[in-house]
Formats: structure tokens, C-alpha cells, sequence
């Protein structure tokens, strides 16, 4: 069976690194970006399975990525989990707005990460 890919869309490596070792423990295959261009250009590229996408990144931020993807009939079937330190109930309505399926924010539990994860994908 295949793995289903990952694209993890933050401009902190470490915890890209960190949340890549988590999902990969968990038989996934992580894609990486780590400025909001070249996450929009791996999502359209790729068509991952998933996106895990922070909200301020260089170049397009995440509010931006999501709305482009999720009103792409190629790409809208794609969930979005936003993770973010953006907590506030306006960013959380933003990321809504733009067609997030799910906002967590930063700091985060991996568990609940890796359980959202699996219920979007049907695991």
C-alpha cells in the first residue's frame, strides 16, 4: 500500500523536523517547505494527500496558500490543517474563512496532530 505524502508547509525548521519524525514514525512520507512560494508550488506539483501549513510564512502566507488551494477545483478536496501561533479568535475565523479544515495552534500536541491527521485521511 502506498504512504499517504504529507506537505509540510513552515519556515521553522526545527519543527518541521520535529513534526516530519512524528508523522514519519507513523508510516507517512513528508514533503517540506519552508516559505509560503515554494509550499504553493509543491502543493500543486505534488497534490499531497494532506497540507500542514503555518500562517506567517516569507513570501505568500498561509491565509493566502489556503484560499488559492481550497478554490482550485484541483486541489480543494485537499484538507488543510493550519498550525499556527496566531491564537487569536480573528485568525482562527481568517483561516476558516479561507476553507481550513482544521486550526490548531502552536504550542501543540503531536498526539492530536497525528489523530486529526488520521481522521482526515480516512485512517
Amino acid at each position: 500500500m502506498l504512504k499517504k505524502r504529507i506537505l509540510i508547509v513552515d519556515d521553522e525548521p526545527d519543527l518541521v523536523e520535529t513534526i516530519q519524525m512524528t508523522l514519519e514514525l507513523e508510516d507517512y512520507e513528508c514533503l517540506v517547505a519552508f516559505d509560503g512560494n515554494r509550499g504553493l508550488e509543491r502543493a500543486r506539483k505534488e497534490k499531497p494527500d494532506l497540507i500542514i501549513l503555518d500562517v506567517m510564512l516569507p513570501g505568500i502566507n498561509g491565509f493566502k496558500i489556503c484560499r488559492l488551494l481550497k478554490f482550485d477545483e484541483n486541489y480543494k478536496r485537499i484538507p488543510i490543517i493550519m498550525l499556527t501561533a496566531e491564537a487569536q479568535d480573528q485568525d482562527r475565523l481568517t483561516g476558516e474563512g479561507t476553507g481550513a479544515d482544521f486550526y490548531m495552534t502552536k504550542p501543540f500536541s503531536a498526539d492530536k496532530l497525528v489523530a486529526k491527521i488520521a481522521e482526515f485521511l480516512g485512517e
